[in-house]
């Protein structure tokens, strides 16, 4: 079959290597359920009947969606990638397909939402994802019935397997594919290691996640922030609200600095944040959603080298190891190169200290400001492990989050445990035995 866009992406080919430096993407959530404006899970949470559902597809015009402003948005925000829900657990395609009726194609709106998001993205400089749910509401047989029979799950597994073939010779190249909806089976029953071949041996330098019960290219944690250990590429998948696809009754958005909290967290533990967006049912963006990407997008502007580009700066509950970072009650830190920047989510007031530095500092100054601006002249003084920053402002110079960089010696190593000095002897950095606790 021919491909819908052929040509190449404009940026070097990505990698499992290169994955985590993107640090900052979009996953957008559309689909029939966007008109019902109750989350991507309607059909199965309410059990509508199938054939309610599908008629849908006379209202979905489409006629807000608009994949160029979307792409636009994402650059805006500052990221770098962006991943498109070409079809969600209810089956609904938002591509061409050969092997169904059922998709946008049929739908009131005739378009091909895949292709025109693939060529936006590629036009604006985004990486681009395609997610696809493994399985399938609508289609028969479905899950349960491939569950109950063999013929059945015979036929299901097969048109999975086809699916995926076709999205990916449609699409080529994409960076990214990203498995969902993998109910009910494990990688053994989704045949998953012959699914990886098929779609390397259409695409070998894709990238593919670990929602087919196979490790992946890089781990997905979900509605958290947690590297996955040992560490190796990963991606925090979170809502900006607390529904994935639009809900109407959702209000409950994050602020811009909750948003830069998540995003230094992910940049300490050299990870992805891909951050969502759902759009109402005529393919809309609620301007909440725009007013916190732009709100962020104008911070990485001033202060995007405390996030982009970073090095490992974490710091454990029972062990060392090889952390070399710690915590602050006035905000999360990163690193790079011999800089140590603190993000000063909770103003400190007109003086702050730092205690467990293990390097001398040489210089602090707030990024995004200019260096003779009054708020950069800051006194500091380090004796010991102390370091003591003075004539700070009253108020936070940045509207959204300031960040002062210090300038040290070496590459930064905080060090500061439960105690008042670091013990010259074997000890937990804070916890002596297992707990619960969370940390970034």
């Amino acid at each position: 079959m021919p491909a819908t866009n052929p040509q190449p992406a404009p940026h070097p080919a990505l990698t499992p290597a290169t994955f985590s430096d993107l640090r900052y993407g979009m996953i957008i959530h559309y689909g029939l359920y966007s008109l019902l404006g109750r989350g991507e899970w309607a059909l199965n949470r309410e059990r509508i009947n199938l054939e309610e559902y599908r008629a849908l597809m006379t209202r979905f015009t489409a006629e807000k969606f608009d994949a160029q402003a979307l792409c636009k948005l994402a650059r805006a925000a500052g990221m770098r990638y962006l991943v498109f829900t070409t079809m969600h657990i209810d089956g609904f395609r938002l591509y061409d397909t050969a092997h169904s009726t059922f998709s946008s194609m049929h739908a009131a709106c005739h378009r091909n939402l895949t292709a025109e998001i693939v060529t936006a993205a590629r036009q604006h400089g985004l990486y681009i994802g395609l997610y696809h749910s493994l399985t399938n509401l609508m289609d028969q047989p479905d899950g349960v019935a491939a569950l109950e029979d063999p013929a059945a799950y015979r036929t299901f597994i097969a048109r999975t397997h086809q699916r995926l073939e076709e999205l990916v010779r449609r699409f080529t190249p994409i960076d990214i594919l990203w498995y969902d909806g993998w109910w009910p089976f494990n990688a053994q029953g989704w045949q998953a290691q012959a699914m990886n071949d098929l779609i390397r041996s259409i695409q070998p330098g894709i990238v593919v996640n670990g929602r087919n019960g196979l490790p992946g290219d890089f781990s997905t944690p979900e509605g958290h922030l947690s590297a996955p250990r040992p560490w190796r590429p990963w991606e925090a998948c979170m809502t900006l609200n607390n529904n994935w696809g639009y809900h109407q009754g959702d209000h409950e958005w994050k602020t811009p600095g909750q948003v830069v909290d998540m995003l230094a967290t992910v940049a300490a533990d050299h990870g992805n944040l891909l951050l969502n967006v759902g759009p109402r049912g005529d393919g809309s963006v609620p301007q909440p959603t725009i007013d916190v990407l732009e709100s962020v997008g104008r911070w990485l502007q001033r202060c995007g080298e405390c996030i982009f580009n970073t090095d490992r700066f974490t710091y454990g509950l029972r062990q060392r190891g090889d952390h070399r970072g710690d915590w602050h009650h006035h905000g999360p830190m990163t690193a790079r190169g011999n800089t140590l920047y603190l993000l000063l989510r909770r103003w400190p007031g007109c003086e702050m200290a730092l205690g467990g530095l293990q390097c001398r500092v040489l210089t602090a100054k707030f990024l995004g400001l200019p260096a003779s601006a009054g708020s950069n002249h800051l006194e500091i003084a380090q004796t010991a492990d102390r370091l003591a920053i003075r004539g700070l402002p009253d108020n936070p110079p940045d509207p959204v989050c300031p960040v002062l960089a210090l300038e040290c010696d070496r590459p930064p190593i905080l060090n500061l445990t439960g105690g008042m000095r670091v013990p010259r002897v074997p000890h937990p950095p804070y916890d002596p035995c297992p707990s619960d606790l969370a940390h970034g």
